[in-house]
């Protein structure tokens, strides 16, 4: 359709179109325009259709066919470059995307267990969470108490045979985010698939080292980079000499994203790591199209519909033309994403509204053409998730692919004019932002700089001020709280004791094994890490071969890093949910109380009858229960003496005057003199904003601040505990 039939005009030398309610002309941009300000009655127009967002972004409140004039990748087809439309040209309808649900049980049998359960249910992948000891090849009993439980604790062979016994690798694809190396749980996994006679060749998934989100997040690395970097290349070499599918690089959004980040952010960290693992690949003898082809990238999706959307579709555009610049071939520019909904944006408080911010962040995911997903648990800002809320999640992404059908159609956001300028906008200033930070010597040099950290932290500093100001809401959290809501029964785990197990469960392994035959095979692989060169796949034969006579991870790393160098140390990423402020100002009432046995009472000195106090009332009421307090309610008063009266008489030692702007002139220097007379500690509050000259007479009378809705709840609520010594 030509721009002139969209704004109603006959295109020049055609005839004319049929259209549906041809006799109506199509309205053009500016009669549009000039009808909705009439409908503001007087509002600025820009000042309420425009949206700013925290990316900088000004949406529109609508998108016409020259928005999207000069985009380019428009013209595309699924599964053609750029791929913003997706790498297969026929979408979800012959793959659809992986049902990767999450596991961090830290028992390899209950690990087992759940997982089997998360596949005869409709799960179609394993997405295996370890801990941190696991992460960093540590074994359990040399392990600090912190690095264990939090996630499948895994030492050995047989911890691998417990968890994934009667899985078929073969069928099931495997995603196992591996901490800065993969060597040592490649190796086990790689191991326990030839103990049991399974096809390598047919194993997919992902088994990802990401040493720079590591160091982003913990503020350092186990070694040094380089040496990270070597072990890095061995196994992507291994894997390309032997023709597997596994992915042993992963790059991961969630630090930043989790640290508050905006879209771009995440976006052009992401490709900055990207570019990073690509360039020190190559320096080590690794191909391009080697390097690329064997790298997973992992996104956080969060709660602005279409802005994640947007961000899935410029990552994969973006990343196909750096690998094009490198030299890759079209099937290396393929980007393969996995994405889990945001934990940044789940709250301890009214938990099961993160049930609505899951489904609506997968559906975000899928309409942006992820490949694999886990929907996050809606309790897993609370406790372990439990067989409920694995169940709700896992049925979440069931619904959207049989029930919503949401399999069809191919690229379901292609050529809507928001979505693809939007897109667009979002490729442009993640890119701008990516060039600066190679400008700056590239991502590891920024982190050390501490840029991307300080970027980040203004945006969440905004993203905070927002919440502050109620600007953005969390339901049940900063807005409509459920102060009845009975809290989720959280079970204590014995870290301390789960680690003494593990410890005798590792011993006992130990005596079980060859011992000679494994400190041969450990020899070995000593040998080959000081000889080969740094695409030494040799390193991840010797590697597997020392798991199978019974090494455990702690030796492989031992045998792996003889003599490590010193690591690298930057500013930590300041890992967060949303909801930080105000659920501690929820949690310091509940505390007050339990020591003293009593809450704060606020009284509403509602005057009037009902309909001339019960808005102010409600809003007050909301107001002041975001800081959990007892707010002391009654029908009205006719006078200023039965208010002041009762407001004393309530002991309650804050008191809230609420009713309407015309009569305030009236009632409120009275009624605050008598209050402030008979109890001057009490703190007084007006509800609503009067005119800055009403404002100092009320404030001469007693009135010591105004709740309306521009006000900063989170610090007058915060100021509020601490002057009642509940902070």
């Amino acid at each position: 359709m030509t721009k002139e039939v969209v704004e109603g005009k006959q295109p020049v030398g055609e005839e004319k179109q049929d259209r549906f309610f041809a006799e109506f002309p199509y309205p053009t941009y500016e009669e549009w325009r000039a009808e909705s300000e009439k409908a503001l009655k007087g509002a600025n127009w820009e000042k309420t259709l425009l949206t700013k967002t925290y990316e900088d972004i000004q949406l529109q409140p609508m998108y016409r066919m020259e928005d999207i004039e000069g985009i380019t990748h428009c013209d595309s087809a699924p599964g053609s470059y750029p791929f913003v439309r997706g790498t297969s040209p026929t979408g979800y309808l012959t793959k659809p995307w992986e049902i990767c649900q999450e596991c961090d049980e830290p028992l390899a049998s209950a690990f087992h267990d759940v997982v089997l359960h998360e596949l005869n249910k409709g799960g179609t992948a394993v997405n295996m969470v370890v801990d941190k000891a696991s992460k960093l090849g540590i074994d359990v009993d040399k392990s600090d108490a912190a690095f264990v439980g939090k996630g499948l604790s895994v030492s050995t062979l047989e911890d691998i045979q417990q968890a994934l016994s009667g899985i078929n690798l073969e069928k099931t694809p495997l995603f196992l985010s591996a901490g800065p190396s993969s060597v040592q749980l490649s190796s086990l996994i790689i191991a326990f698939m030839k103990a049991n006679g399974q096809d390598l060749h047919k194993f997919t998934g992902c088994i990802g080292a990401d040493p720079l989100a590591y160091l982003s997040v913990e503020g350092e690395l186990p070694i040094a980079l380089t040496q990270l970097y070597d072990e890095m290349s061995a196994t992507v070499a291994w894997v390309a000499e032997n023709g597997l599918n596994l992915k042993p690089i992963l790059v991961q959004g969630q630090p930043y994203h989790d640290s508050g980040a905006s879209a771009i952010q995440e976006l052009a960290y992401v490709l900055a790591t990207g570019v990073e693992y690509l360039r020190n690949l190559a320096d080590r003898g690794i191909a391009i199209d080697t390097a690329a082809k064997q790298m997973y990238f992992s996104f956080s999706v969060g709660t602005n519909f279409f802005m994640e959307i947007a961000k899935i579709r410029a990552a994969r555009m973006l990343w196909a033309q750096i690998v094009e610049a490198f030299g890759g071939s079209e099937d290396a520019q393929k980007m393969h994403i996995h994405a889990r909904t945001s934990a940044f944006t789940k709250s301890v408080y009214d938990p099961y509204v993160n049930m609505l911010r899951t489904t609506t962040e997968a559906f975000s995911a899928v309409v942006g053409g992820v490949d694999s997903l886990h929907v996050g648990y809606f309790d897993e800002a609370i406790r372990p998730a439990d067989t409920f809320s694995h169940r709700i999640s896992r049925n979440n992404q069931i619904m959207l692919q049989r029930e919503c059908n949401l399999l069809q159609p191919v690229d379901p956001a292609g050529g809507s004019w928001y979505v693809e300028k939007l897109t667009n906008t979002v490729a442009q200033k993640a890119w701008d932002l990516f060039q600066e930070t190679e400008a700056a010597g590239g991502i590891t040099k920024a982190l050390e700089q501490n840029v991307p950290q300080q970027k980040i932290k203004a945006v969440a500093k905004n993203r905070a001020d927002g919440l502050t100001k109620r600007k953005d809401v969390i339901l049940g959290t900063n807005m409509y709280p459920n102060l009845i809501e009975k809290p989720l029964d959280v079970q204590p785990f014995d870290y301390q004791a789960f680690m003494q197990q593990r410890s005798k469960d590792l011993a006992s392994y130990r005596e079980d094994i060859d011992e000679v035959e494994c400190l041969t095979q450990l020899s070995g692989l000593k040998d080959k890490s000081k000889t080969a060169s740094h695409t030494g796949s040799a390193i991840i034969d010797a590697a597997i071969q020392s798991v199978l006579s019974g090494a455990t991870v702690g030796e492989l790393t031992a045998a792996l890093r003889q003599g490590a160098s010193a690591s690298l140390v930057v500013p930590p990423l300041d890992i967060h949910r949303a909801d930080r402020e105000y659920c501690q100002l929820r949690k310091n009432p509940e505390s007050y109380v339990a020591r003293t046995g009593k809450n704060l009472d606020i009284f509403l000195a509602n005057m009037g009858k009902i309909p001339q106090h019960k808005a102010r009332a409600d809003f007050v009421t909301g107001f002041l229960e975001v800081g959990a307090f007892k707010i002391l309610k009654n029908d009205g008063f006719l006078t200023v003496e039965e208010a002041a009266q009762a407001a004393i008489e309530s002991g309650a030692s804050v008191a809230v005057i609420c009713s309407t702007d015309a009569t305030y002139p009236e009632l409120v220097p009275p009624l605050a003199k008598l209050i402030k007379e008979a109890k001057p500690e009490m703190t007084l509050f007006l509800a609503g904003l009067p005119p800055e000259d009403l404002q100092k007479v009320y404030k001469e009378a007693g009135v010591d601040d105004f709740i309306h809705v521009r006000a900063n709840c989170y610090q007058m609520l915060s100021k509020l505990q601490k002057e009642r010594g509940i902070q």
